[in-house]
C-alpha cells in the first residue's frame, strides 16, 4: 500500500509540477523542455533527492511511451505534399549532418590523442538528435509553423534512423579490429533494427489507416490511437527493431493512406503532453554528474567537436538545399539536443567494449545534462530568429 500510494502521490505531484514550471516557461526565454529537465536534476538524484527510488524503475516505460507518441507525430508530418515542399531540405541537411558529426567528430578526438575505438564510438553517438525535446521546443512556440520549423521536425524524424545506420556499420567495423566479433552478425543486427522497424510499421499503418476513425463516424479515437501506437512499441522491442522509427513509419503510412478523414493522427496529441512532461522531468531527475572529473578532457572535445560538426553541417545542408541565409546560419545550433537515443547507443558501446565503454557512457551521461539543457534554448531560438527574418523582409537576402 505504501508503495502504490508513494508512487500515485509522486505521479500526481509531478504532473502538478509541470504545469507550474509551463507557467514560467511563458514568462521567460526558457523553453518548457529545459525547465522540465533543470527541475527535475534539481529534485533529482543529482540534486535534493526528495524523489522516491521506485519512481526510477518506471522511467523506462515512461520514456518508451513518449517517445512512440513523438515518432507516431513526427511520421504524420510526412504527407505527400510535405515530401513535394520538403523533401529536398530533409534529405539533404539530415544526411550531411549525420555524416559530418562523425567524421569531424571521430577525426578531432583521435588526432588529439584519443584512443581509435572511443573516438569512432563517440563519433557515432554524436550523430543522434533528441527528437522529443526538438518537437517540444516547436509545438510551444505559439502561432502557424514556419518552413524552418517543419523542415526541423521532418530532420529530427529521420536523422535518428541515419544516425543508427552510421553507428552499425562502426560497430561492425570495429569488431572486426578489435577481434570481439564478425562482421556480417555486427551489420545484421544494425540492418534488423532499422528494416525490421520499417517493416513492421507498414504492417501496422496500413490497417490503422483503413480503420481508424470507423468505429465511431468521423476522426478516430484516442483509445484507437493509443493501441496502436502501444502495440507497435512493444512488438519492436520484443524483435528487438528500434522502437521510434517503427511509430514513425506508421504515421507516416497513416497520414498518407488514412483518405477517409482529414486528421489522422491527431488524437494522440490529447494525451502525448503528460507523458512527454513526466518524461523530460524523470529524465533531468535521473541524470547525475558524479564521474565527469575524472573524463573531464574528453567530454570537452566531444561537446566542442559535436557543436562545430552540427553547426558546419547544418550550414552546408541547408546551403545545398537552398535554404535562406538565416535558416543557414541557425540550423545546426537547433540540432543540438541530445538524450535518449544517444544513451541507447553509449549503453550498447558498453556491452561491446568493456575496456572503453563505461568511459564513453559517462561522457554521454555528463554531456547530456549539457545539451538537454542548452540545446532546447538554441532550438527556440533559431526558430524565433529564422521567423524574424522572414517577417523583416531578409528571409531571402
Amino acid at each position: 500500500m505504501e508503495s502504490s500510494s508513494e508512487t500515485l502521490l509522486t505521479f500526481g505531484g509531478l504532473l502538478l509540477l509541470a504545469i507550474i514550471v509551463e507557467g514560467i516557461g511563458r514568462r521567460t526565454a526558457l523553453p518548457r523542455v529545459t525547465l522540465l529537465i533543470l527541475f527535475g536534476f534539481v529534485i533529482g538524484r543529482s540534486g535534493i533527492d526528495i524523489l522516491p527510488d521506485n519512481l526510477y524503475g518506471w522511467f523506462n516505460i515512461i520514456a518508451d511511451v513518449a517517445l512512440l507518441m513523438v515518432g507516431y507525430l513526427l511520421g504524420g508530418n510526412f504527407t505527400s505534399d510535405f515530401l513535394k515542399q520538403f523533401g529536398k531540405p530533409v534529405l539533404w541537411v539530415s544526411i550531411i549532418i549525420t555524416l559530418l558529426s562523425f567524421l569531424l567528430v571521430s577525426t578531432g578526438l583521435f588526432v588529439l590523442g584519443i584512443a581509435l575505438v572511443p573516438a569512432l564510438v563517440l563519433g557515432a553517438i554524436a550523430a543522434a538528435t533528441d527528437p522529443a525535446a526538438v518537437a517540444d521546443v516547436i509545438h510551444s512556440i505559439t502561432g502557424k509553423p514556419s518552413r524552418f520549423s517543419r523542415i526541423l521536425q521532418g530532420i529530427v524524424a529521420i536523422d535518428d534512423a541515419w544516425g543508427l545506420i552510421v553507428f552499425s556499420v562502426v560497430l561492425a567495423f570495429l569488431n572486426v579490429a578489435t577481434g570481439n566479433g564478425g562482421v556480417g552478425d555486427a551489420l545484421f543486427h544494425g540492418l534488423k533494427e532499422i528494416f525490421g522497424a520499417v517493416i513492421l510499421g507498414f504492417a501496422l499503418g496500413l490497417p490503422m489507416a483503413y480503420l481508424s476513425g470507423r468505429i465511431k463516424e468521423g476522426e478516430p479515437l484516442v483509445i484507437e490511437a493509443l493501441g496502436f501506437v502501444l502495440l507497435c512499441g512493444g512488438l519492436a522491442r520484443y524483435f528487438e527493431f528500434s522502437h521510434l522509427l517503427s511509430a514513425m513509419i506508421m504515421g507516416a503510412v497513416v497520414v498518407n493512406f488514412a483518405s477517409h478523414h482529414t486528421r489522422p493522427v491527431h488524437a494522440i496529441e490529447n494525451v502525448e503532453r503528460p507523458f512527454l512532461s513526466l518524461f523530460f522531468l524523470v529524465a533531468g531527475a535521473s541524470l547525475h554528474v558524479t564521474s565527469i572529473d575524472t573524463i573531464g578532457y574528453l567530454a570537452g572535445l566531444y561537446v566542442l567537436f559535436r557543436i562545430l560538426a552540427r553547426y558546419i553541417g547544418g550550414f552546408l545542408g541547408s546551403k545545398l538545399a537552398q535554404l535562406s541565409r538565416k535558416e543557414q546560419q541557425w540550423m545546426g545550433l537547433a540540432l543540438l539536443p541530445q538524450a535518449g537515443v544517444a544513451m541507447g547507443m553509449a549503453l550498447v558501446a558498453t556491452e561491446r567494449f568493456e575496456q572503453v565503454g563505461q568511459s564513453v557512457l559517462t561522457v554521454i551521461i555528463a554531456t547530456t545534462v549539457l545539451f538537454e539543457l542548452t540545446g532546447p534554448v538554441l532550438t527556440r531560438m533559431a526558430v524565433e530568429k529564422t521567423a524574424k527574418a522572414k517577417q523583416s523582409d531578409e528571409f531571402f537576402s
